[in-house]
């Protein structure tokens, strides 16, 4: 974990409690943390799941990796040191989110476990839900989407320290959901992580039903 440097700080409490935000958004807040390969589907998941929770009503926001460089990180490369430091950022950002109440989509190569496994202590230290999403994809696929021509660039020499190709991917052991985005749909991956949410009681299923249950209704009417 960071060492705190800042000297005598001391956390202000305010009289609305996290249970207060919590009766107001009808959901509790929770960190989704989808990791993965550069080309594996996390932003494209994270924009379903928010689409998906905003047609039920819920409060979500997402935490993409280029857009959080694009501002609060914008002083940070990709060395180890500075991926490590850009997790930490983010991690502190999503708890505070957690607290307010909000769904956290949090869309991160961070490609490292240690850091991975101190952003979910950090949440659980705050007794905060994390729930780590492993967005499993073959690198050969994930390569040949290469969405934003980065793969392409790494082969040729122009980007170092990137990840599966100069640099390595830590691999979740036992994340709470691993998606195999090489093999399964998009709509069964939101499906996916929704029903987890209701499983778990971060929010309630109003407007929503359980993808099982939508197969078994097909199968009836046929």
């Amino acid at each position: 974990m960071a060492k705190q440097i800042a000297t005598n700080v001391t956390w202000q409490s305010g009289e609305i409690s996290r249970e207060d935000r919590y009766q107001i958004l009808r959901q509790k807040g929770i960190t989704i943390w989808f990791t993965g390969l550069s080309g594996s589907g996390k932003s494209t998941i994270a924009v379903a799941v928010e689409k998906a929770l905003f047609a039920m009503g819920k409060l979500s926001y997402r935490l993409d990796g280029d857009n959080v460089r694009l501002g609060i990180n914008k002083n940070l490369g990709f060395s180890e040191a500075d991926r490590k430091e850009n997790i930490r950022r983010i991690g502190e950002i999503a708890k505070l989110f957690g607290d307010a109440g909000v769904i956290s989509l949090s869309s991160f190569i961070s490609p490292y476990k240690s850091d991975r496994d101190e952003v979910r202590a950090l949440h659980e230290a705050a007794n905060l839900q994390f729930v780590e999403v492993y967005v499993d994809c073959a690198l050969s696929v994930a390569e040949e989407r290469d969405p934003k021509g980065l793969y392409k660039k790494a082969r040729a020499g122009e980007i170092k320290n990137f990840t599966g190709i100069d640099d390595p991917y830590e691999a979740p052991v036992k994340a709470e959901i691993h998606l195999r985005t090489d093999e399964m749909s998009l709509e069964e991956e939101v499906a996916i992580i929704i029903d987890y949410l209701v499983a778990n009681e971060v929010i309630r299923p109003e407007n929503y039903s359980r993808a099982s249950d939508k197969a078994a209704g097909s199968a009836t009417a046929n």
